[in-house]
């Protein structure tokens, strides 16, 4: 074990507060070194650790006093994945008697995540403008206008339209909605029958740099496995906005102008006339499964309501080694720590009394490659979402101590505001909304999949200074976590984190999903959430 920063080299007793709880600092502790172990090799989803992984948490559920809550009364939830690796990949853009060849990884990314076929082939297909390619009913806003787009590669736009324009407030100003996510481009491609996209990239607006997109997209991509194959578009792509610029201006229209255009809510797609794309590339695919671990602790009197509390146990595995000659990525914070406070609250939850409403307690799998785990759960239930009343997601816990405020990332979207406030207030903490909104970090965790198909979900944390000294230490500690150890061989667990902070979080999920469990209360979306029309359609199953 190598060394690791540490936050408690003055370490301070805990309150009686902490101690009093009921929540177990040193369990949280245990939980993180043997799930971030060696031996553990990572926690690479279909790998011979996968197996550990699923002996552990259930073992832990078990002598919690769960029951199995996966499939055929065991405690895992098969997982179906699609794993494709595009290759050879060919492509060029013209516009009459202009032409452009465009390389893999520089001026643009091409990929798929199409199951059925291992070579993409698009040869000479239009392009059109759509903006930014949403529809949102709820906010009175089409950039189709009912156009057919059958057959078109779509050129769209990062984020939403408030992004360059915060004024508009057509979109919640400077905060990224999901219609400005990547994923929802390309899903609403394919529900118009697109044969594509392109997405222009920019720095800003996607919050992230070129290269962020080739590592990302160059490489293998995984999906989960679905009926429908007209789900995906057979050409997912991002081009650099200098491409984008050129290619407008070879067609006769002025880049800047159009996306100026695109912030209004007349805005009419836009044909490229003369333009096309040509794209050609192999596509190795192969069908993977893993797993979701699942527990449950039946309600008493309304037990086919439930409520989750959720965090995904994989991590990056084995990869390359550093500088140290590391590569087994342990992946301690990220998520031993989320895992450990799954399995706390599973523990506290066994030991109170039996709740109204039903809780289940879900480790999922392949977050690391896309929210996979998560999705494939939302797409395919154990248990039925009209009926699951909200959910509470952890994803890298504070392991430097207690802060002054409770974080809300994605404060606004629910009525869970207000009980997230209500509980951390008993605490002597404020709630802190999301410092960087126009990240979309909302949309990039395991809560994502089940919200975007309207089950409020909660996404909070510890968040501000710290309270207790040395204070300085602390900081440093987490910022160098998310500098120098996120993602890396090096984030391993450390013996004297100092978990307070962890606890106040856990305590504020228990206290809202205890009470929640014993009463007749639905959490709601805010009207503006553009979850809230997904919830409405199954307001009938709710009494």
């Amino acid at each position: 074990m190598r060394f690791v920063t540490t936050v408690a080299a003055l370490a301070l007793a805990l309150p009686a507060a902490a101690q009093d709880s009921g929540f177990d600092t040193a369990r949280l502790s245990e939980h993180i070194r043997i799930l971030s172990a060696d031996d553990f090799q990572g926690r690479g989803i279909a790998t011979p650790a996968e197996q550990q992984v699923i002996d552990y948490l259930s073992g832990q559920m078990q002598a919690a006093g769960l029951e199995p809550g996966g499939e055929n009364g065991g405690w895992t939830q098969a997982v179906a994945l699609n794993r494709f690796t595009a290759s050879n990949v060919q492509a060029q853009l013209t516009v009459d008697h202009w032409t452009l060849p465009l390389v893999q990884g520089e001026q643009i990314v091409v990929s798929t995540r199409r199951p059925g076929s291992d070579r993409v082939a698009v040869a000479a297909a239009p392009l059109v403008f759509v903006g930014y390619g949403i529809k949102a009913p709820e906010r009175d806003w089409d950039d189709f206008k009912g156009q057919d787009m059958t057959g078109k590669i779509l050129v769209v736009l990062v984020n939403d339209a408030d992004f360059e324009e915060p004024t508009l407030d057509t979109f919640g100003g400077r905060a990224m909605t999901y219609y400005g996510r990547w994923t929802y481009k390309y899903e609403e491609a394919a529900r118009q029958g697109a044969a594509g996209v392109i997405i222009v990239h920019e720095d800003a607006p996607a919050s992230y740099g070129w290269t962020t997109v080739r590592n990302s997209w160059s490489g293998p991509n995984f999906d989960i496995v679905r009926e429908d194959a007209n789900e995906r578009v057979p050409v997912e792509s991002w081009i650099q906005r200098d491409v984008a610029v050129e290619l407008f201006r070879r067609a006769g229209l002025d880049f800047e102008a159009l996306k100026a255009q695109a912030r209004r809510r007349d805005f009419q797609p836009v044909a490229l006339e003369g333009a096309a794309l040509d794209v050609r590339f192999d596509v190795a695919s192969q069908r993977i499964e893993t797993h979701n671990i699942v527990g449950r602790l039946p309600g008493t009197t309304h037990a086919d309501e439930t409520i989750l509390f959720t965090g995904h146990w994989d991590h990056i595995g084995v990869g390359a080694p550093d500088a140290d000659g590391d590569a087994i990525f342990n992946g301690a914070v990220d998520n031993a720590s989320g895992i450990a406070g799954l399995l706390e609250l599973a523990r506290i939850a066994g030991a109170a009394p039996r709740t109204e409403r039903s809780l289940v307690f879900i480790g999922f799998t392949a977050e690391e490659s896309g929210l996979l785990g998560s999705e494939y759960y939302a797409a395919n239930p154990l248990y039925p979402l009209e009926t699951t009343v909200g959910g509470f997601n952890m994803d890298s816990a504070n392991v430097y101590g207690r802060t002054r405020h409770l974080g809300v990332i994605g404060y606004g979207q629910s009525d869970f505001d207000a009980r997230l406030e209500a509980a951390a207030v008993e605490q002597g903490r404020t709630i802190e909304p999301d410092q960087m909104t126009q990240a979309g970090f909302y949309f990039r965790s395991d809560h994502f999949p089940l919200a975007k198909r309207g089950v409020p979900m909660v996404y909070a944390d510890s968040a501000g200074p710290f309270v207790d000294e040395p204070i300085a230490a602390r900081t440093a500690a987490r910022d160098d976590y998310t500098a120098r150890r996120y993602h890396q061989a090096n984030d391993e667990w450390s013996a004297d984190w100092d978990y307070r902070g962890q606890v106040q979080d856990l305590e504020v999920y228990w206290s809202i999903a205890r009470d929640l469990a014993n009463s007749r209360d639905w959490p709601k979306w805010q009207p503006t959430s553009e979850f809230a029309g997904a919830r409405a359609t199954s307001e009938a199953a709710r009494d």
